[in-house]
């Protein structure tokens, strides 16, 4: 789910609600249960951003194109009623997806995307489904708000309630700030701290104190920050973000997108090459690539790659194509090798552990995270704090586990603007409150 944008509101609404569970409660909120999934491998893929970069103008029965930072969908614009528990909104606008090349649709487990963002940013003037469900008097109060189930031990994932919130969801009051711009919720962060509680200056300070003397002031006179349920980490400017993952001792690691596209696409594309097809054109003819490739293989292993990587640095769009097109250069080289197809794609995944990761994800030590800092965002005038539990990701790799920052960088260009996401959400109850234009945050219970 994403609060983030409007524009998937016109994104496979219907999917949506079939996948998930849905109540209507005696005292009139509607509520939708969220299931929770282990963090693996490839599920490890879906907590990547897939910010859109744009929203075409819809219109019934006519094709649609939404661009995201990890790819793509394409389709055609649909009107129908849409269900949600007891609620019907009627006259919704959705996309019905026929092609999903993305490595977003391939690793995550959800079947389509629900905007709840403002009109504002809706291109098309598409009416929004929160829009919809409030026009239509369909909750109690223009209000939704986001629980997510930090308890590894229970099933539940947690709830969207729509129409108030849920007092047993949190602990405490909300500390409520208004919405700056309508478009993203977005809102005023005071500072970020890194391990400490205060931005006091004094020389009797410890490291840590001495690394939030460094952090802190970055946000001097406030910076922007939106909530957004459609992120699941915590996404700022590239030079924060750098030097937080630095002060908590987090390293860069292996591009897993690649490793994807070997294990879903490897077999078909050494049996395309076995076949002898053209293999400029393979990556556009398993719909990776809009376009056939203009580098051959005569161009050699190395050129090839230098080409994609830089490709890669320059943007996410081109992520899943040029990794396919990196595979297909490297099991060209394999089959003249006479490799077996478990050598080839062992070989390949050794090759796709040299690709930096274009979204700077990186990893921390398990064992250090008893060592390691407090990060607070200061919001409405409240720290609200995140210990190293809460903002490292824990991933199964095989039958080891693996310890990911958080955090990581997005030059948002309208910016500098700070996401946060599922990481922030998950440990602060969030309420979007569209009739007093205020988001407000308190702990979850």
């Amino acid at each position: 789910m994403r609060a983030g944008k409007a524009f998937p509101t016109c994104l496979l609404l219907l999917l949506v609600v079939i996948s998930l569970g849905f109540a209507v409660s005696a005292d009139g909120l509607v509520r939708i249960g969220l299931k929770k999934r282990p963090l693996d491998q490839n599920g490890r893929l879906a907590t990547r951003l897939s910010r859109a970069e744009g929203l075409l103008a819809p219109a019934a029965r006519k094709s649609a194109n939404i661009h995201y930072g990890t790819g793509s969908i394409s389709g055609f614009c649909s009107q129908d009623y849409v269900t949600i528990g007891d609620i019907v909104i009627k006259d919704q606008v959705f996309v019905e997806a026929t092609r999903e090349p993305s490595i977003t649709f391939l690793a995550a487990k959800f079947d389509g995307i629900l905007g709840l963002g403002f009109e504002e940013i809706s291109v098309g003037n598409v009416t929004p489904i929160w829009y919809n469900i409030v026009n239509q008097s369909l909750v109690k109060e223009p209000i939704f708000s986001f629980w997510f189930n930090r308890n590894v031990n229970e099933g539940a994932g947690g709830e969207i309630v729509f129409g108030g919130v849920d007092s047993q969801h949190y602990k405490g009051e909300h500390i409520y700030v208004p919405v700056t711009q309508k478009g993203y919720w977005q809102f005023n962060m005071e500072d970020v701290l890194v391990g400490s509680q205060t931005t006091e200056r004094s020389f009797s300070f410890n490291f840590f104190d001495f690394i939030s003397y460094l952090i802190s002031g970055f946000c001097s006179g406030g910076c922007s920050a939106i909530a957004d349920s459609g992120t699941s980490l915590i996404a700022g400017p590239t030079t924060v973000i750098t030097e937080i993952n630095q002060k908590i001792g987090a390293s860069g690691v292996v591009s897993q997108q690649c490793k994807a596209v070997v294990a879903q696409y490897g077999e078909k594309i050494m049996n395309m090459l076995l076949a002898e097809e053209e293999p400029s054109k393979i990556c556009s003819q398993i719909g990776l690539c809009s376009y056939d490739s203009t580098q051959g293989a005569s161009l050699g292993i190395k050129s090839v790659v230098d080409n994609k990587v830089e490709k890669l640095a320059n943007g996410l769009n081109d992520g899943m194509c040029s990794y396919c097109e990196m595979a297909v250069i490297w099991m060209q080289s394999q089959l003249r090798l006479n490799q077996t197809l478990e050598q080839m794609l062992s070989y390949l995944n050794e090759l796709c552990e040299r690709i930096p990761s274009p979204m700077g994800e990186s990893a921390i030590d398990c064992d250090s995270l008893s060592f390691m800092p407090v990060i607070s965002f200061n919001i409405g005038g409240k720290n609200f704090d995140l210990t190293p539990e809460q903002y490292t990701l824990k991933v199964a790799t095989g039958g080891s586990e693996q310890c990911i920052s958080g955090f990581t960088a997005i030059d948002v260009p309208q910016g500098p603007l700070w996401i946060l996401g599922d990481v922030f959400m998950g440990v602060y109850h969030t309420v979007f409150d569209y009739g007093n234009l205020r988001v407000g945050f308190a702990e979850a219970a």
